[in-house]
């Protein structure tokens, strides 16, 4: 696994009324959601691969829908620097998936459903008021861009 990628399976508790799934707690990680919002992908459709040079994501993949989830790690004083990963997510592996800066990451909808996504980054989508620069490299904009969903 991409050093400082964390993956957490999430459990699902049923009962009769259907499954509850606990997705953050402050005493099990230093990661400190600044916002939150959810995305509904449709199928085959894909997003990213971006990176942030400063922010964090706390994505959950819980369904409805499935996701092939690619992380790069771009940074050079990591000791996972150049390494690739695929994750599978969503309702057939409902996951966490923590992705620090520095790791450009992209997701795609694998499922013949839309797929529904929600993430709690740490940093605010465009700083206060949204007057700041977004803090993101865009690689899927790059014609030679060496990140690619498959």
């Amino acid at each position: 696994m991409i050093d400082g990628v964390i993956v957490k399976k999430l459990v699902q508790y049923q009962d009769e009324r259907g499954w509850l799934a606990e997705i953050f707690r402050a005493d099990e990680t230093d990661i400190q959601p600044a916002m939150a919002y959810l995305s509904l992908t449709l199928p085959g459709v894909k997003r990213g691969p971006h990176e942030h040079v400063r922010q964090t994501d706390f994505f959950v993949f819980a369904g409805p829908g499935d996701f092939s989830v690619y992380l790069w790690d771009r940074r050079a004083n990591s000791p996972t620097a150049g390494q690739a990963e695929i994750i599978s997510a969503g309702e057939g592996q409902p996951c966490v998936i923590v992705v620090p800066p520095g790791v450009v990451h992209g997701y795609k909808c694998v499922s013949a459903a839309p797929g529904l996504s929600f993430n709690l980054p740490d940093r605010l989508y465009r700083g206060a008021g949204k007057k700041e620069e977004v803090d993101e490299i865009r690689w899927e904009e790059a014609a030679d861009s060496p990140y690619r969903l498959d």
